[in-house]
């Protein structure tokens, strides 16, 4: 059986959208975490804006990274009301987004890793199916920006089960989620 794995970066006062105050921090071990958490992973889970970003951008990446080569070449769910078609590995979840990921989780093999979405994160939270949830928090303020936990969040207490820590003051904070009924 999968799990799904959220991969977050989130400012120090919050904030978890269109992150450009993360680059300063991405450094100093952080890119070899991020290259682990893709290689322990069998497929990625996105949302449209985050796919069409990642999609646009990657014809740009270095072909010889293996970061790059391994995204380039795995399975890429993507869930999305507008989209017909989704190119770059692309296997588009049009609706009934809960029965899709039951069914992908279901399946033997590595897990499936959710790389930001504030959206689709926000979705997966509300319904129950985060397994773990990484926090990328960077020691940066923001004073404004989408949260994660919206007011209208799930209540419920997360165990934190490890941590890392870079050179840049960046940590990443790994919690599994609560018990399901």
């Amino acid at each position: 059986m999968s799990e799904v794995v959220v991969l977050m970066h989130v400012s120090l006062d919050g904030a978890v959208t269109d992150p450009p105050w993360a680059r300063p921090s991405r450094y100093g071990g952080h890119e070899k975490y991020q290259l682990g958490q893709v290689a322990a992973s069998r497929a990625l889970l996105l949302g449209r804006v985050t796919f069409q970003e990642m999609a646009a951008a990657w014809p740009w990446r270095d072909a010889k990274e293996e970061y790059t080569r391994l995204v380039d070449a795995m399975p890429k769910y993507v869930v999305s009301t507008s989209l017909e078609h989704v190119p770059w590995s692309g296997v588009l979840i049009p609706g009934q987004m809960a029965e899709h990921i039951a069914k992908l989780r279901a399946e033997p093999g590595q897990d499936l890793l959710v790389l930001g979405g504030a959206e689709l994160v926000g979705h997966l939270l509300r319904l129950g199916l985060v397994d773990v949830l990484k926090l990328c928090v960077h020691p940066e303020t923001v004073g404004a920006g989408r949260r994660l936990f919206p007011e209208s969040g799930v209540p419920g207490t997360w165990t934190l089960t490890g941590t890392s820590v870079f050179a840049s003051g960046a940590v990443v904070l790994e919690y599994r989620a609560p018990a399901r009924p």
